[in-house]
């Protein structure tokens, strides 16, 4: 599967945030690396189809997509458990043995407001990770993560989006030496 976006662009307000971007995202990870408010997110909510476009086109990206927001979106008052069951709708079978090597309890029922920020930032990680689909969007997945929990989460990713388009917006690209970048330029 590949996803192909031709002469995107994105304003707001008057605002160029992406300007005739084109690229292709083929299976494996694709650094999408930009400065703050340069259009990382914004491409991800447009691929999503949680926006549209200004201009250009975008074949491909309508399919089933896991994603990690720049914000958790978890249920504050729902354990991890009940934070998936939410999401995808039953907990599915390997969810224990994937939070585990994130670090996580499947059954820890405290409510998610009592985790660390970088504990919630790997459960919404788990849930996007398990989720059924064809592509992963991930935006700044890494952040308050320390070193070991961000090597621990990048082997996750890698495996769990083998076959799958998986774009990744970051900062750093420590780690991913290797995966294609697309470089989103300020304006």
């Amino acid at each position: 599967m590949e996803i192909y976006v031709e002469g995107l662009c994105k304003s707001y307000g008057g605002r160029p945030v992406l300007t005739g971007l084109t690229a292709v995202f083929r299976p494996g990870i694709t650094c999408i690396a930009a400065p703050s408010g340069t259009g990382k997110t914004t491409l991800l909510r447009l691929l999503l189809g949680l926006e549209r476009p200004d201009a250009g086109t975008i074949r491909g990206a309508d399919c089933r997509w896991g994603a990690v927001f720049q914000e958790d979106r978890l249920l504050e008052n729902l354990p991890a458990a009940g934070n998936l069951r939410f999401a995808l709708g039953e907990v599915p079978g390997e969810a224990g043995k994937l939070l585990a090597r994130l670090g996580l309890e499947l059954g820890d029922a405290r409510p998610v407001r009592e985790w660390s920020g970088g504990m919630k930032r790997r459960l919404a990680l788990a849930r996007a990770l398990l989720a059924p689909g064809e592509a992963l969007a991930l935006d700044e997945p890494f952040t308050g993560l320390d070193g070991e929990n961000r090597k621990r989460c990048l082997e996750l990713i890698r495996e769990r989006g083998e076959g799958k388009p998986v774009l990744l917006a970051t900062h750093d690209l420590a780690g991913l030496e290797g995966a294609p970048v697309v470089r989103l330029v300020g304006r």
